[in-house]
């Protein structure tokens, strides 16, 4: 394990308790080798720690921290400056030093992981995108062949959608696709993975779900789906296709394959409904 993943796994107060540790010890080794010789940049190191894996606030504390405990070195050893002042001056500009590098190091890292969710996400809805969805579901696969447990997947398709586009606009489109995505994260469980597809057409992941439990959620979802076209006032309905597999699939694709050709014999046997089925090998999913 390496030490990013091990802090990465770490409480932010065990963050902090560990970067006070340290700091006290750092002060202890200051005062002992007296003013002579600056350990500045190893105080860096429980700053930095703090502010990445707990937070701004957490790196400011720390500041505050490494800015006493310097001064407490430096003041027991006044006499080898020509003004007592002279130690509280420095103690200052290395606080606020420490403070510019907190501050630094936690936008930084809000930043990037600002950029990492933008990277899952779809811009639009905000729901995860494709490639997401394809790495959450092989991992589920993975899961579901190891501990030979169920999974449910849905292909939602939202009915006459171009009609939407056509009749009131692109923008009524984009807002209809915003209130699906919406819906469908307010009514699946927390476990659940809800992802944009391309164009009008979402997918569910539902980890360790057979089609008693599967079939519970997405009347859910339908019906508050329906409720939030009614709302805008806008004719549409929807069309979803389930799979609910007692043994897992071989690769995403066939999984979601399974799922779309689903949603389209609902589409076939005249929109606006739900068509369920349970895969116990690969080849029934067909």
């Amino acid at each position: 394990m390496t030490l990013n993943a091990f802090l990465g796994r770490r409480s932010r107060p065990f963050i902090f308790v560990a970067g006070l540790l340290l700091v006290v010890l750092l002060g202890v080794v200051d005062y002992l080798n007296g003013p002579d010789v600056s350990f500045l940049i190893f105080y860096v190191v429980p700053v930095f720690v703090a502010a990445w894996y707990a937070g701004r606030r957490a790196g400011f504390w720390m500041c505050a921290a490494s800015g006493l405990a310097w001064l407490f070195g430096a003041y027991a050893t006044t006499g080898h400056f020509s003004s007592p002042g002279i130690a509280y001056w420095n103690a200052a500009v290395r606080f606020g030093f420490m403070v510019i590098l907190a501050h630094l190091v936690a936008s930084f890292k809000r930043s990037l992981e600002r950029e990492r969710e933008l990277a899952r996400t779809d811009y639009l809805t905000g729901a995860l995108n494709g490639r997401t969805f394809g790495e959450l579901a092989e991992a589920e696969i993975n899961r579901a062949r190891r501990h030979e447990h169920p999974f449910s997947v849905a292909f939602l398709d939202v009915d006459d959608f171009k009609q939407v586009n056509d009749r009131h606009g692109h923008s009524a489109g984009d807002r209809l696709l915003k209130a699906v995505a919406d819906s469908i994260r307010q009514n699946v469980r927390a476990v659940d993975t809800v992802a944009r597809l391309g164009g009008d057409e979402f997918a569910v992941l539902m980890p360790e779900t057979g089609k008693p439990a599967a079939q519970v959620v997405i009347h859910r979802v339908r019906r508050q789906l329906l409720e939030a076209a009614r709302r805008q006032g806008l004719p549409v309905t929807f069309s979803i296709g389930v799979v609910t597999w007692d043994a897992p699939p071989s690769t995403v694709d066939e999984m979601l394959r399974a799922a779309d050709a689903l949603m389209y014999s609902a589409k076939r046997l005249g929109k606006n409904t739900i068509r369920h089925t349970v895969a116990t090998t690969p080849a029934n999913a067909a």
